[in-house]
């Protein structure tokens, strides 16, 4: 079956003309697929017949709601998707005052074994695809109500771990045929992949790029964040250099405060001397709790900001938005992953009084 959702519209032209239809209907079919149709018959300028090859030949995703969890506090929803195979991801809309933006997963789960992310607890299932990412955006703006007009690829899973599918979906959302949010809204995280950094330079977008930092030196980093093992701090700047040079792009810089592991002032100084050779802006996040994790939030973020504005570095602490509803990544599917163990392990012990 094919995936049309992860089409872009010349792919559904040529698409089209292998089913013996007009190529122009490739357009049609992108424009309806952009609105949320799930359904060929409500595609009401194609032809019975077209309707009728589409339902026979091709899948068109979506997913349901698993869970819906709203901050009383600033409005901020958080979705725990199913997708079509049972997996769940999670999409979390935040509201600000410059427009609404949705947080989306590229990923089930994530390989990266950061120490501070729930998202990484139960390790990489499989990739999304391009139309799974796509989903995250249409299908919340369609039920929240309210226009995204900002995107964070900041969810469950490392984005350049699933490279070629996060450029098809950002190609996809991109397009002026569809929803058209423009690369300079979109933001990409990663924790590192300097070889898939490299790469992405390459393309020129004009998006912006994220690089989860949390430590300056080797020593700490490769203690909560194995990826720095493969490629070491000095490495990882190295490569922001070249995005910058390349795209000329400043890059923003993630910091989760972690009590006692990354927030001294020796951390300070040495992170902005690294940042000298790749500038942008530094971050600050207030860490998010997670059960399984000994990590604790830092009690000096301020003095650590005081002390990285005194070298010149442009720092700000991340606002917190929907604290009432586990909005940190991976938390409402990891609550889910539970549960779910939970019920299996009681419907076995039913069966085995039953059985005895």
């Amino acid at each position: 079956m094919t995936d049309l959702k992860s089409l872009t519209p010349e792919e559904l032209s040529a698409f089209c003309r292998g089913l013996g239809e007009p190529a122009f209907r490739g357009k049609q079919i992108f424009q309806w697929l952009s609105r949320g149709i799930t359904d060929p018959d409500g595609m009401t300028n194609l032809s019975k017949g077209l309707r009728d090859k589409l339902r026979a030949n091709c899948l068109i995703t979506c997913p349901r709601i698993e869970r819906k969890q709203v901050s009383a506090l600033d409005g901020t929803i958080k979705y725990l998707w199913r997708l079509g195979d049972g997996n769940c991801v999670e999409t979390v809309l935040m509201r600000y005052q410059h427009g609404n933006t949705v947080c989306i997963s590229s990923q089930v789960g994530c390989r990266m074994g950061c120490a501070f992310c729930a998202s990484t607890i139960g390790g990489k299932v499989r990739d999304l695809t391009a139309s799974e990412m796509l989903d995250q955006v249409l299908f919340t703006q369609l039920d929240a109500g309210v226009p995204v007009s900002n995107i964070v690829l900041m969810g469950i899973g490392e984005p350049l771990d699933n490279f070629d599918t996060v450029l098809r979906f950002l190609t996809l959302v991109n397009h002026p045929d569809g929803m058209d949010i423009g690369m300079r809204h979109i933001s990409l995280s990663t924790c590192g992949l300097v070889d898939k950094i490299d790469k992405l330079a390459g393309y020129r977008l004009q998006l912006t790029l994220s690089v989860s930092l949390h430590a300056p030196d080797n020593e700490t980093r490769d203690r909560i964040m194995p990826v720095n093992r493969a490629y070491p701090v000095e490495e990882l700047i190295e490569a922001c250099r070249r995005y910058f040079d390349i795209t000329g792009r400043r890059i923003s810089y993630e910091y989760a405060m972690i009590d006692g592991v990354n927030d001294s002032d020796r951390q300070a100084d040495l992170l902005a001397q690294r940042l000298k050779r790749a500038p942008g802006h530094v971050n600050l996040i207030p860490l998010n709790d997670v059960r399984e994790s000994p990590l604790r939030p830092s009690r000096r973020t301020a003095e650590f900001q005081r002390r990285l504005q005194a070298h010149g570095v442009n720092v700000t602490v991340r606002r917190r938005l929907g604290g009432d509803i586990d909005a940190s990544c991976g938390q409402l599917r990891r609550k889910r992953l539970e549960e779910t163990a939970a019920e299996k392990e009681r419907v076995k012990v039913h069966a085995d009084i039953r059985d005895h």
